[in-house]
């Protein structure tokens, strides 16, 4: 067990001839008193000093160890996240390319249609000409036949008795 600073002043020496000088014994423990009770008091500040930035430093412990953590969490999430957006990104592509796939065919498909109505046109449009041209071309014998050349030879009234007649 340490010596106290009391125990120091308490102390007693036994006394002898031609023993130390008293005083002077009593002088060099007083300022060993003095000595040792500024470093017991030292000791203790530096003992509570040691205890407090224990605790400070405990407390920045966990608070590294929090953030460690967080940031473990954070690139975590930035990873899933990251991960999704591929995904996202994958399924939204590819859901493009089915729209535009299904545009592609459907525009195919009404060319096709469209192209075919116009065939279909020609193919009437030639029946429509031909049946044009005969008729024309039949009006035309009409027009070139002598029965006209008759008809403004024929008065006007031998028609109308010759049409009399006949009812």
């Amino acid at each position: 067990m340490p010596l106290t600073p009391l125990d120091i002043h308490n102390k007693e020496f036994t006394r002898k001839i031609r023993g130390y000088d008293e005083d002077e014994v009593n002088e060099f423990l007083d300022q060993v008193i003095k000595d040792y009770e500024t470093v017991i008091r030292e000791k203790k500040e530096l003992d509570e000093k040691v205890k407090q930035l224990n605790e400070r430093l405990g407390h920045f412990t966990n608070i590294e160890e929090t953030l460690n953590k967080s940031i473990l969490v954070a690139q975590e999430t930035a990873e899933e996240v990251k991960g999704n957006a591929t995904k996202e990104s994958k399924l939204i592509i590819k859901e493009a390319e089915k729209n535009a796939d299904r545009i592609i065919n459907e525009a195919l498909s009404k060319s096709r249609r469209i192209s075919m109505d116009v065939e279909e046109l020609k193919k009437q449009a030639k029946v429509f000409r031909t049946r044009l041209r005969m008729l024309v071309q039949a009006q035309l014998d009409m027009l070139g036949t002598d029965d006209w050349e008759e008809l403004f030879k024929t008065e006007l009234g031998e028609e109308l008795d010759l049409i009399e007649n006949e009812s």
